[in-house]
């Protein structure tokens, strides 16, 4: 069976798997796709390599996974300060109003839409008389309460997005603007 890079993997006739192909093997005949290295070293193009050399998955001899070696890397200490610049916006006030301003429209509005949706599927179990009862011609009152919930869909999504861009996506903008300002010396970036 061959893989993409035309390896054998698992015939018969190499190494089992690819870490046995570099490490068991002939440096030589593992770098015949990659190419060689400095120093006649072999060069491994195995995306899980990576995680297998930094000891992700493996045993400790004991059965138990191994542990993982800590990064050398200081992103800890940027990651918290990060975080803390989050806490900060959260707590502001114009992220208060924000959310107020988005609850304000969509408590009531999921209170309406949920009673009229139930009060129809109700109200279709319960009085199968009244669902019956003929409007005009071939259309029932059960016909028109049905095409009532696609239209009371459509005008609550128009309503949501309207309220949204007149209401909230002004100041969720500038606040998301701010906390990248905020936040770009701490990740590295330059001001």
């Amino acid at each position: 069976m061959r893989s993409n890079h035309d390896r054998s993997r698992g015939g018969g006739d190499g190494p089992e798997s690819s870490v046995e192909k570099y490490h068991g093997g002939d440096p030589a005949s593992a770098g015949a796709g990659a190419g060689a290295g400095a120093a006649g070293r072999a060069e491994y193009d195995d995306p899980w390599y990576d995680a297998l050399a930094s000891g992700w998955g493996e045993l400790d001899g004991t059965g138990a996974p191994a542990p993982v070696v800590p990064s050398a890397r200081r992103e800890d200490e940027s990651a918290d300060r990060v975080a803390d610049v989050y806490l900060q916006v959260q707590r502001s006030t114009a992220f208060r109003e924000v959310r107020s301003r988005y609850r304000r429209f969509v408590v009531p509005g999921l209170v309406v839409f949920f009673t009229w949706y139930v009060g129809y599927v109700v109200t279709a179990q319960a009085a199968p008389g009244l669902m019956q009862r003929p409007v005009a011609g071939a259309v029932n009152v059960a016909m028109l309460a049905g095409l009532g919930q696609f239209l009371t869909t459509f005008l609550f999504t128009w309503a949501y997005a309207r309220h949204a861009r007149l209401r909230r996506d002004r100041a969720a903008l500038d606040l998301r603007w701010d906390t990248q300002e905020l936040t770009r010396p701490l990740r590295g970036g330059e001001r």
